[in-house]
């Protein structure tokens, strides 16, 4: 199997209609989403429609999590709170409901599927450093993770980064951001993974995002929102 493997949208629907894009010219099985499909972004119902269009496996993000319970934002920083209640406020209920029954992992062949860390998925918690990645790894049971919400790609081993997968090891691939990312590099990003070869690639490319930035500015979300996107920040 092959999978197009996405993270953390964000509501950007010119990097989202980008990556589905690409992902039309590859030889794809599946489509698997890591969440966070809405937040800081000018388009939640729109991303959240072509997600599940398009998605046969998707998984909910703390960002969807707390745009269907507020409170769920308590932590967050002051612009991705302002954004969040917009989120709220814009979302149907049809779309408010589907990102309620989104579960927090799934499963398949020797894959887990999460947004933040496999040990803890509802604390929300990230891997970033050396200890959190062999945590991960030492939990999970399947030969290779992935995950998102740190919005920066990176493969991973008890050994350290690593520059590709192989069958020989246990991994956890941190897919990097569809919507924002933040290696300080604007292109969007998402992974391609071949089970059969066991074979993973990362993907980046250019996509509007002036566009975007600039629908940010219009419907009043935070500035700082849509200036990061130029800068990948």
């Amino acid at each position: 199997m092959i999978y197009a493997i996405i993270s953390d949208i964000h509501a950007n629907l010119e990097a989202l209609q980008r990556t589905l894009e690409i992902i039309k010219e590859r030889a794809v099985d599946e489509i698997i989403c890591l969440g966070d499909i809405v937040g800081y972004g000018a388009n939640p119902n729109e991303c959240v429609e072509l997600v599940r269009e398009n998605c046969s496996s998707i998984v909910i993000g703390n960002h969807d999590a707390a745009a269907i319970d507020l409170s769920a934002a308590d932590d967050f920083h002051a612009s991705a709170k302002k954004a969040i209640v917009w989120t709220a406020n814009q979302l149907t209920g049809v779309n408010k409901e589907f990102l309620s029954s989104l579960p927090l992992v799934v499963k398949k062949e020797e894959i887990l599927f999460v947004h933040a860390s496999p040990n803890s998925p509802e604390l929300w918690d990230y891997i970033i450093d050396p200890i959190d990645i062999k945590v991960a790894l030492g939990f999970i049971q399947e030969k290779i993770c992935f995950f998102g919400h740190t919005h920066i790609p990176g493969i991973f081993s008890m050994h350290g980064k690593e520059k590709s997968v192989s069958s020989l090891d246990q991994y956890i691939v941190n897919v990097g951001s569809v919507g924002q990312p933040r290696d300080r590099n604007p292109m969007l990003a998402f992974g391609i993974f071949n089970s059969s070869s066991w074979s993973y690639e990362l993907i980046r490319s250019a996509y509007a995002f002036q566009q975007a930035a600039e629908k940010i500015y219009r419907v009043g979300l935070p500035e700082e929102l849509g200036f990061r996107l130029m800068y990948g920040m």
